[in-house]
């Protein structure tokens, strides 16, 4: 791994991106969840977006994001449990969702079946809507085991990237999803790093910021700007 960039000059770049609060989020475990395994190897606003709308809307759900608060304050329209319920299995799911994706071209699962596998998973831990993943995030020793069992899931990605992005869609601030788009941005400043890497880079970098502006940046707010920015590319 190199890294022969100046954290300085990082800090101003990621300062020039304006990063901002989370303005949106999924008012669904089930939207987050679709999300985590299909944004995986796949462009976000043509594959992704248009596969949690299609569930969303199959479940009668009009309007599947919200602000934070509003998202927070409601009950989840499609617990874990009617997911499953919905979909005995992958082929039934990707009528609806009509993404045959695999998690990987590599004799990968599909990826249906890779949100079935973690729908399934979550649900058994007793983490059915996005109020549950909430109170997850809280607790160290359930978070492990949690994360033992999606981790045997194919397709998560380098360093466990499709779970931390999950929880990042859950709400957790302090989560990034280091994927190839915000490595690419980071190796242009000179920042040749791996998925943990970047993990810490952003963490420093969310830091210095806090410290620059005066307020709470979080490594999401710093993860976002960079996404967000590269995407336009």
């Amino acid at each position: 791994m190199r890294s022969n960039g100046s954290l300085a000059l990082l800090v101003d770049a990621v300062a020039a991106l304006d990063p901002q609060p989370r303005e949106r989020q999924w008012v669904s475990l089930t939207f987050c969840v679709l999300d985590a395994v299909y944004s995986i190897g796949a462009n976000y606003h043509h594959h992704v977006v248009p596969v949690v709308r299609r569930v969303a809307t199959d479940f009668g759900v009009d309007t599947p994001s919200a602000t934070p608060a509003a998202a927070l304050s409601m009950a989840d329209p499609v617990p874990l449990s009617a997911l499953i319920s919905r979909y005995a299995d992958a082929d039934a799911l990707i009528v609806v969702a009509k993404n045959r994706q695999r998690t990987s071209t590599r004799g990968g699962i599909r990826k249906a079946d890779a949100v079935l596998r973690y729908a399934e998973s979550l649900d058994q831990h007793g983490v059915a809507t996005l109020a549950d993943g909430r109170a997850a995030l809280f607790d160290d020793q359930r978070m492990k085991l949690i994360d033992h069992a999606l981790r045997t899931v194919p397709g998560e990605g380098a360093a466990g990237v499709r779970r931390g992005y999950l929880w990042m869609l859950v709400g957790d601030q302090q989560r990034v999803k280091p994927d190839r788009m915000v490595l690419r941005w980071l190796a242009r400043i000179d920042f040749h790093v791996d998925a943990e890497g970047a993990r810490s880079l952003l963490d420093q970098v969310s830091e210095s910021l806090t410290d620059r502006l005066g307020r709470v940046v979080s490594p999401w707010e710093v993860d976002h700007a960079i996404w967000s920015a590269e995407r336009l590319k």
